[in-house]
């Protein structure tokens, strides 16, 4: 499980400072998901879990007459975000908890997230709060992983240090939102219409050019179910857990680079 007190803590911070990498891994993602977003409209628009920015900085680029705000609960997320977007007038990005978050006159008629509605620690609440904050027809489409086994990157990396990775929808984490019937219940629930699943396949990249198993090595100690494990290990229990990731992944090196499979939902609703 991964709290909000972990993301506003050493994940968060640990998030931000390898952006660039966590972008690149689910750059495959990314595109899917704005393609999905594109024929949604939309000139109010907020980004749920927003990270270091990547998915708001494409739709204010996109869409110069719309307002984009980003929302995330890290402070060091927000900060890069901030950095990224200077210059951006119609983007601003705040730190706050979706589940609680409304912007006084402020009325979406778009709401996105690219992997940032699994973390809730009251689901149900959170996509109340999304839709009564919202302009009746706002749209929502965010993406979250589909079965942990169809997500190697993560479950076979769970499995190899006994970090069994929960689908439950009560319990935030990358894998809340992976049973969509349960997901489809809760927006319907919260006073969404017109729920629609859409399964998409990427290829998470963990490494790449020359360097790519050290790089990959490195990721996967600080991002993903192993980076937890690893860094509450010490000495020689440390190098055992470090060699058997490095020896994991060098049998997933390709040429130059290090893709594993990854399987993802774009959902899609309507308040």
């Amino acid at each position: 499980m991964t709290s909000n007190a972990d993301w506003t803590g050493r994940v968060g911070a640990s998030w931000a400072e390898n952006h660039r990498l966590t972008d690149r891994a689910l750059s495959g993602l990314t595109g899917q998901l704005l393609d999905a977003i594109r024929p949604l409209g939309g000139r109010r628009i907020v980004d749920i879990g927003c990270g270091a920015g990547e998915l708001s900085l494409a739709l204010a680029r996109e869409r110069p007459s719309a307002k984009v705000i980003g929302l995330d609960i890290s402070a060091d997320l927000i900060a890069v975000a901030r950095e990224r977007a200077a210059n951006r007038d119609n983007l601003e990005f705040t730190v706050a908890d979706a589940q609680v978050w409304r912007a006084g006159d402020f009325d979406p008629d778009l709401l996105v997230s690219r992997h940032g509605v699994m973390f809730f620690a009251d689901p149900a609440a959170a996509f109340v709060n999304l839709r009564e904050g919202a302009q009746p027809g706002a749209q929502l489409c965010f993406s979250c992983f589909r079965a942990p086994e169809l997500n190697p990157w993560a479950n076979e990396v769970a499995e190899m240090f006994d970090r069994p990775q929960s689908a439950a929808i009560d319990e935030p984490g990358p894998f809340a939102l992976a049973d969509a019937e349960a997901v489809r219940a809760l927006l319907e629930q919260a006073g969404w219409d017109d729920v629609t699943h859409r399964a998409v396949d990427f290829a998470f990249i963990g490494g790449s050019g020359p360097e790519a198993l050290d790089e990959a090595v490195e990721f996967f100690t600080r991002i993903g179910p192993g980076a937890r494990a690893i860094a509450e290990r010490e000495g020689s229990e440390r190098e055992a857990a470090l060699l058997r990731l490095r020896d994991w992944l060098s049998r997933r090196l390709h040429g130059d680079l290090i893709a594993l499979p990854a399987a993802a939902w774009i959902v899609t609703a309507r308040a």
